[in-house]
């Protein structure tokens, strides 16, 4: 199992997972909560060079669902962009939020511009690295808050071979039982490429996303260990910075065990 963690450094992100012990490590290259284009990174070389992987996460900012052009178009520039920077450094992929539609919208529009997203980029060659999408864990008009919705969408975009990045925390926060929840995502998805194990400060089916180190939330931390053996995928714990040392720790601990 390849346990890492998002690193807050990003200007030092193989330093960063050395010092956690980290065998990946999760990235921004620009501003998470901006349009910025991302551009050549400072330390190129030695992310190339690293025998730690890396993970690319998209600004969130992004939506690719939405109907409103000026929030789908950007976005869709900005997932090639990011695809693009992600590639330089010989990322594992590029994680995008699901996304959604305003109250009252159609969602089967916004799963529609999800698929325009991967058709349109076909005709120009393709992504540079895998799109994992991520589930989220809130709003009644989201692309990947439940996993019946999740399986519409990957109806619509599955042939384009997107991967998919499973969020415990989301998953719990969206009212999705954790028991189980690595079979029936399978099921719908046909693939698990990556976990972001997290625990989560609020109760079950709360919408919240605020995240937990793993032995101090709300989630059994022995359930997110088993979920880790079952997915058989990457993990990038984004856990509070002050514990993830401890995270990493408890994980290689438990999950041996399983």
């Amino acid at each position: 199992m390849r346990i890492g963690a998002h690193v807050r450094q990003d200007d030092d992100p193989i330093g960063q997972g050395e010092h956690l012990g980290a065998d990946l490590v999760q990235v921004f290259l620009s501003d998470p909560q901006k349009w910025t284009k991302p551009g050549e990174h400072p330390r190129t070389e030695e992310i190339l060079a690293s025998d730690v992987d890396v993970v690319v996460h998209s600004p969130y900012v992004i939506n690719v669902a939405s109907l409103n052009n000026r929030v789908r178009m950007p976005s869709r520039k900005a997932v090639a962009d990011h695809a693009e920077a992600a590639a330089r450094i010989g990322a594992l992929g590029l994680v995008v939020h699901g996304g959604h539609v305003r109250a009252g919208e159609d969602v089967a529009a916004g799963v529609e511009n999800w698929r325009k997203l991967f058709e349109r980029q076909e005709d120009k060659g393709g992504f540079g690295v895998p799109i994992l999408v991520e589930n989220t864990a809130g709003g009644d008009f989201a692309m990947a808050r439940y996993i019946d919705a999740i399986g519409r969408l990957w109806d619509a975009i599955g042939d384009y071979g997107p991967g998919f990045c499973l969020d415990t925390c989301h998953a719990w926060a969206a009212g999705e039982d954790l028991v189980g929840v690595v079979e029936r995502v399978r099921a719908v998805t046909g693939r698990i490429d990556l976990v972001h194990l997290n625990n989560s400060r609020d109760e079950f089916d709360s919408a919240r996303d605020r995240h937990a180190n793993l032995v101090d939330g709300q989630i059994d931390p022995q359930l997110l260990a088993e979920i880790a053996v079952q997915a058989d995928a990457p993990i990038v714990l984004e856990t509070p910075a002050e514990g993830l040392a401890e995270d990493i720790a408890f994980l290689r601990e438990h999950a041996s065990r399983g």
